[in-house]
């Protein structure tokens, strides 16, 4: 009987151990469900400036529409406390492009599809990994029915590419897929 305890005390120790280290360890992982891959102990803030427009066509609106999510997406899918300077991390930039091009022409030789870019440019910096800093574009597009007049959509379209752009700029920056 007595050593039947004692095997049963031996076999029992390693397996409440391995849970307790299963159990531990799996406390100090971090899942995230919003694509978000952020160490919250090391990385606390970001600095977002404004990024004004720096393109030769401009639609006013188009900078607050931008600046406005580009905000609510690092504070809905993070828990970064936004500050105004010396952030971990760092977004600044500018919108540089603001086009729009014909994209098809029909059979009597007119436009009948315009396509709408937007070009943002961005620039990176995590003060706690410098390896992961950049300075690069992102684009949008959108097209519309060339017997459509551009002030007629162009917010639903800006909003569209603006999402778009805020989506690929926190990939870059938070998401490290």
């Amino acid at each position: 009987m007595e050593s039947m305890n004692r095997r049963r005390r031996h076999t029992t120790l390693p397996f409440l151990t391995a849970i307790i280290a299963l159990l531990v360890s799996a406390c100090s992982i971090s899942y995230s469900f919003n694509g978000a891959s952020i160490d919250y102990t090391e990385t606390k803030t970001i600095q977002i400036d404004n990024f004004p427009i720096r393109s030769a066509y401009v639609w006013a609106p188009m900078q607050s529409i931008f600046q406005n999510k580009i905000i609510e997406i690092y504070t809905n899918q993070t828990k970064l406390r936004q500050v105004k300077k010396n952030g971990d991390l760092q977004l600044a930039g500018e919108i540089t492009a603001f086009d729009q091009f014909n994209k098809g022409i029909s059979s009597d030789g007119y436009s009948n599809q315009v396509q709408l870019k937007m070009t943002v440019n961005v620039r990176f910096v995590n003060n706690k990994k410098h390896t992961e800093d950049f300075e690069r574009q992102f684009s949008a597009t959108s097209d519309y029915d060339a017997s459509q007049q551009l002030t007629a959509v162009q917010e639903e379209l800006v909003t569209q590419m603006v999402k778009d752009i805020t989506e690929q700029i926190f990939n870059a920056t938070v998401a490290n897929w």
